[in-house]
């Protein structure tokens, strides 16, 4: 019965459950030594499709979803077990606390999540990016608008063929499925607060 609650949660796109799908993912392909190619081959889907799922970009459909964890040999109840539909009215994350991750293919991006939640009919994912001197990334869509205030920094941003430069104080909103990448040709850290916006 839990499950079949899950499922219609994931089928209404609720933001903090899909995130720690997206980390289970990722978690039991590492465990099983699969890479994303792999583990896109077992699923019948693309690896970029793998990719954007387990880093947050992309939401996965229930099919696809059940696909992937039949690919990496997980019981349901098993992969489904904690995961809980419950979300606090009200949270305070304190400094040591964000998630901190990092997304396949980026050299120099150091992430740290505050959160995700589904707001109406949309999912919030707020996140906080350290942009290294020298970092390097290629241009990614997400399927989300975006959001961007500059904390810290100087930050050259890519958006299609367009380059915009922001500094401390500066923000940016876009259509995120219009290729991107920040590029941080200073000396020095940039950080930034990110907010993605998803359509359920």
């Amino acid at each position: 019965m839990f499950i079949i609650k899950l499922c219609i949660q994931i089928l209404n796109m609720e933001g903090a459950i899909l995130l720690e799908i997206s980390k289970r993912i990722k978690q039991y392909r590492i465990e099983k030594s699969y890479t994303v190619q792999e583990l896109a081959d077992l699923s019948d889907v693309s690896k970029g499709m793998i990719s954007q799922i387990e880093n947050g970009r992309s939401i996965p459909s229930l099919s696809v979803l059940l696909g992937i964890v039949s690919a990496l040999q997980v019981n349901l109840s098993d992969f489904f077990k904690d995961i809980s539909p419950e979300e606090e009215m009200i949270l305070i994350k304190r400094k040591g606390d964000y998630e901190h991750f990092q997304k396949e293919g980026s050299n120099g991006f150091s992430y740290e999540r505050f959160l995700t939640r589904s707001i109406k009919n949309s999912t919030v994912d707020i996140v906080f990016l350290t942009l290294e001197p020298g970092s390097f990334r290629e241009q990614v869509s997400t399927d989300a608008f975006e959001y961007k205030y500059i904390l810290s920094g100087e930050v050259d941003y890519t958006i299609g063929s367009e380059n915009y430069n922001l500094k401390e104080g500066d923000s940016l909103f876009f259509d995120g499925r219009i290729m991107h990448v920040p590029i941080n040709k200073g000396k020095k850290p940039a950080r930034m607060l990110i907010i993605y916006f998803f359509d359920n």
